[in-house]
């Protein structure tokens, strides 16, 4: 097998130690050299150092959880060609697992060419993406509070959240600061609540009255104090967020116009994906990338398979969300195509298809500099006009009516 990179390097990272392999070709002969060092800020500079003073030129390493990171930062400083691996796309041989062999094996497969590298995207859409990422996080443990909150009310036989869709709404959050207070009256409960509420007032005071003991307003004023506390931090991430906006602000308000995304949407598709499509030949790796298609488990012929595959889970859940936003906007292209897709393939793979076309326009829009048209509700019907007809001639037709078909005149 051709070798291409006769000066390369395998590296086996782990928390506290990296097993570097350099292999040098001269000739048809292949040598090789192992060594370990530790992972601290010197012991990657000694690494660094040793990769240079035996020329390598291309150094490959796997994606194990974040201890990759530190090791990419500091040779990323150097004048190598850096590898990130995908750990399933590399596996060696069953019952030869040790460092000094991960290391020989990437090393191996880096010289002929048969490492396929992972997306790492640039410093500042590496920190914006730490950034969102984060805030993500946070704002799910809000709602794991809020959920705490609302069985700690059940448990005290209060049906707050059968009356009020936000228990921490304005009103619903009077209604509990009361409850911690100390008050029970069911009457002067309702009587916090905002006149626009639509629950009647009887029902509402019979959702108010409950058991309410005193575990139950420690605990309610525990939940509210963090659901505070996170709404403090994610409002400081915002902020630190905006403030490094500048550079995505352009690709940002553009992907603002695809129905279904809103700004904080596009703020987390740009530190996901970045904004230089070029490390995409096409939508379709890039779809691909983020798992918004089925994946390949063919075997004599058949399908066995069309599961999508795992992809990137941050890029996907965001579009999926984005997707569900777009198809409730009345007369476009999106709502359209999802309906039309539900009808034969069921609500869960229509939404996909929905979230690898809006990831398809974004595509396109962030490598050439378009804007997002849409193509209309009645795109479909206009594509395979004579297909439509010949459709409702024969439901007509099943339906006991002869039809005589008239063009309207122009």
């Amino acid at each position: 097998m051709q070798v291409l990179y006769p000066h390369c390097a395998g590296l086996d990272v782990h928390k506290e130690s990296v097993t570097a392999c350099v292999r040098s070709t001269v000739g048809n002969t292949a040598k090789r050299e192992v060594r370990t060092f530790d992972t601290t800020t010197k012991g990657l500079l000694v690494l660094a150092d040793w990769l240079t003073s035996e020329q390598c030129t291309h150094v490959a390493m796997e994606a194990t959880g974040v201890y990759w990171k530190p090791v990419w930062h500091i040779l990323s400083d150097g004048d190598f060609e850096l590898v990130l691996a995908n750990a399933r796309h590399v596996k060696n041989v069953p019952g030869r697992k040790t460092d000094v062999n991960d290391a020989t094996w990437l090393a191996d497969l880096l010289a002929h060419g048969l490492i396929r590298g992972s997306f790492v995207p640039d410093a500042e859409t590496q920190v914006l993406r730490s950034l969102l990422r984060t805030r993500k996080q946070l704002v799910r443990e809000k709602s794991s509070h809020v959920q705490r909150l609302q069985k700690t009310l059940e448990d005290a036989n209060i049906k707050l959240d059968s009356e009020i869709s936000d228990i921490i709404g304005p009103t619903g959050r009077r209604m509990i600061e009361a409850l911690i207070a100390g008050e029970t009256d069911p009457a002067k409960l309702a009587a916090l609540a905002h006149p626009r509420i639509k629950a009647p007032p009887e029902q509402l005071r019979e959702s108010l009255h409950g058991r309410v003991m005193t575990h139950h307003r420690f605990l309610l004023r525990l939940h509210l104090q963090q659901i505070d506390a996170l709404d403090v931090v994610v409002s400081d991430i915002d902020r630190e967020v905006n403030a490094r906006m500048e550079p995505f602000r352009t690709s940002t308000e553009l992907l603002t116009t695809i129905p279904g995304i809103s700004e904080l949407s596009a703020q987390m598709i740009a530190a996901e994906i970045g904004t230089d499509m070029g490390r995409f030949p096409t939508a379709a790796h890039l779809i691909s990338w983020a798992g918004l298609c089925p994946k390949n488990d063919e075997s004599a012929g058949k399908r066995r398979s069309t599961r999508m595959r795992k992809g990137a889970p941050w890029l996907k859940t965001t579009l999926v969300q984005c997707g569900w936003a777009a198809v409730r906007k009345k007369g476009g292209y999106l709502q359209a195509q999802f309906h039309r897709i539900r009808s034969r393939r069921g609500p869960k793979k229509a939404i996909c298809a929905i979230a690898a076309s809006i990831l398809t326009a974004i595509y396109h829009m962030l490598k050439d500099g378009t804007c997002y048209h849409d193509l209309g509700h009645d795109h479909f019907d206009q594509r395979a006009k004579a297909a439509q007809t010949k459709r409702l001639l024969a439901r007509l037709h099943n339906l006991g009516y002869a039809v005589e078909i008239t063009p309207l005149p122009a």
